[in-house]
């Protein structure tokens, strides 16, 4: 098992099994996880402004509030942010096409593949894009 405890991931989630499901592979890996659970997305910003730059974000696409296409955007006009990898984690894989086309780093369709994570994760983490589906 690999071990990335130098590395912060960002979770930007409303579903709390998606959460645990993502932070326990995650945990796995040895990654020090933020989590950022919407509950209203107009509220993510603040949210934002008290978690540590991370390495790598995994971001929803459908929440209450404001979408992940929303979020993308306001974290690329961020200085510190606009330049972390931000992967669309989402269970609708028709996404995929309008996620690259909006400017997501990787794509990760729900439920994740365990066996494949680790190296999808080492993957992003080095700078190539993966859009995986399940």
């Amino acid at each position: 098992m690999y071990s990335l405890d130098n590395v912060h991931a960002l979770i930007i989630e409303d579903d709390q099994t998606s959460i645990d499901v993502l932070k326990n592979l995650l945990d796995q890996l040895a990654v020090n996880t933020s989590i950022i659970r919407v509950v209203n997305g107009r509220d993510v910003w603040d949210s934002l402004r008290v978690v540590a730059v991370p390495d790598v974000i995994f971001l929803d696409l459908e929440m209450p509030g404001m979408n992940g296409y929303e979020v993308l955007d306001l974290l690329r006009e961020d200085e510190e942010l606009g330049t972390v990898p931000v992967v669309a984690y989402t269970t609708h894989i028709s996404h995929m096409n309008n996620a690259r086309r909006a400017g997501f780093h990787s794509f990760l369709g729900k439920p994740v593949d365990r066996y494949e994570f680790s190296d999808n994760l080492l993957r992003i983490l080095n700078g190539e894009s993966v859009w995986e589906a399940p």
